[in-house]
């Protein structure tokens, strides 16, 4: 069965991206997930959806001093990565962070591009554009299993358009 490589959506207003969240979360097991936009695009509240649709109560904001803020819900390993401060890409080999990219745990990066080199490839790309007030928002799969994400979360959609 083939899947869709990219699926494209339009969301206005900070409800909506929180509630795609949810609906991404729903879809989202162990995966590497890469949150590409400009500053104030929409990235962090896109976490703030997935995290608290998975249980997580209390404030979530970007981990931009410490790089990485580790959430344990549900039995799950989730990591929410801030990379938009990082002076060199190898400080990513530094603070061991292949440790926290195994199979199970989600991995949530914002500005990967200033870790490339040292993180692995992406089962997700999720990239949030300016649309006036809107967003418009690119999924692309990396991966078969961004492949699987994306067949799951456009049947979800489907049933609750």
């Amino acid at each position: 069965m083939s899947h869709p490589e990219i699926v494209d959506i339009y969301l206005e207003g900070e409800e909506a991206m929180l509630a795609f969240g949810a609906e991404l979360a729903s879809v989202l097991d162990g995966a590497r997930v890469h949150l590409v936009g400009d500053l104030g695009a929409g990235k962090t509240t896109l976490v703030r959806g997935i995290l608290q649709a998975m249980g997580h109560r209390g404030a979530v904001k970007s981990p931009t001093y410490t790089l990485v803020e580790p959430y344990h819900l549900k039995d799950r390993a989730i990591y929410h990565f801030d990379l938009y401060r990082l002076g060199d890409p190898e400080e990513l080999e530094y603070m061991g962070v292949r440790d926290y990219f195994e199979e199970e745990s989600l991995c949530l990066v914002e500005w990967p591009d200033k870790g490339q080199g040292y993180l692995p490839e992406s089962d997700l790309t999720v990239t949030i554009e300016y649309q006036g007030e809107a967003r418009a928002l690119k999924l692309e799969a990396g991966t078969g299993k961004g492949g699987q994400i994306l067949s799951a979360l456009a049947a979800k959609m489907q049933q609750n358009p």
